[in-house]
């Protein structure tokens, strides 16, 4: 199996096709099998990279709870980059993920040419905090006591994610299996490390004010929590473009894999089309003055 090395833990990755590097990072309830519809429609061009997060087999699972968190979150995805030698990449993060993706592009400046951000913020209004860390200390604690096999069924119905059950039964069948095959000791301390503990984004407003980075902000119009941060965050990031999917949930890549795709797609082609405008202005300024060097897209390289 393909392990990278982040602060010692091993974490778990899938590559496929070859081009400029995407980089899959998972939510809560799921693993880099939910990124399955993705890395198929993208991998004809794109160099894919799925992993899983510290506590999801096959990934380590660390007994200390002080080993998870969103700060070592956003480490992971630079360690993934490091061990991949990517220098830049496209981020598409979900949930969880997109937590990180996003908090990665603050910390990182110039590394994430694009970011999508799935289902972004739960728990992040003010009005939500206090609910939000109680459910994640109650949750963290059943998942202990219980395991996931009892448990899956129930996060699986939660009313952000009946869409999915209703709009493709046996994808939801084949999430909850999948669900009950993480770690409970691994999910647990990832919610009480890094869920309950993570700061509101609102509180990085005036750091997203200055971010330099074409992002994507996706939610579903039945995705409660997520709705309002989605709406401050398209407010406050200069570059940011809000798609609001209608009839759908929280699991918006697996509700709807084609119009999730077809955003992805614009996403990438416009921020692709931007960079080989650039290199074409220092090129044309190359050829009279011999002083720049263009700087094409490519695996691996920089997008200006």
């Amino acid at each position: 199996m393909p392990f990278v090395i982040s602060d010692g833990i091993r974490l778990y990755f899938e590559e496929y096709g070859e081009g400029y590097p995407i980089i899959f990072i998972h939510e809560f309830e799921a693993d880099l099998h939910s990124w399955e519809a993705q890395v198929r429609h993208f991998s004809g061009r794109y160099r894919c990279i799925a992993y899983n997060a510290r506590g999801y087999p096959p990934s380590d699972v660390p007994d200390d709870p002080a080993a998870y968190g969103w700060e070592l979150a956003v480490r992971d995805i630079e360690a993934v980059m490091a061990a991949l030698s990517i220098r830049r990449a496209h981020l598409v993060g979900s949930s969880m993920g997109a937590y990180a993706a996003l908090l990665f592009g603050l910390r990182n400046d110039g590394a994430a040419s694009a970011i999508v951000a799935a289902g972004a913020g739960a728990g992040s209004p003010a009005s939500d905090q206090e609910e939000w860390a109680r459910s994640a200390s109650v949750l963290a604690r059943a998942l202990t006591a219980r395991g996931m096999a009892s448990l899956a069924v129930k996060m699986a119905s939660h009313a952000t994610r009946r869409r999915l059950m209703q709009k493709d039964p046996q994808g939801w069948n084949v999430f909850v299996k999948r669900l009950k095959q993480l770690s409970a000791q691994g999910m647990s301390n990832t919610l009480l490390q890094c869920q309950a503990l993570r700061p509101s984004l609102f509180e990085f407003q005036d750091q997203f004010s200055k971010m330099n980075v074409p992002v994507l902000l996706a939610v579903g119009d039945e995705d409660n929590p997520c709705l309002q941060t989605g709406l401050m965050l398209k407010s406050t990031i200069p570059g940011a473009a809000l798609w609001v999917c209608p009839n759908t949930g929280h699991a918006i890549n697996l509700e709807e894999p084609a119009a999730f795709n077809a955003q992805l797609e614009a996403l990438f082609t416009m921020v692709e089309r931007t960079s080989c405008q650039h290199s074409d202005v220092r090129k044309q300024s190359s050829s009279q003055n011999d002083a720049v060097r263009a700087a094409p897209l490519q695996a691996g390289g920089a997008i200006a």
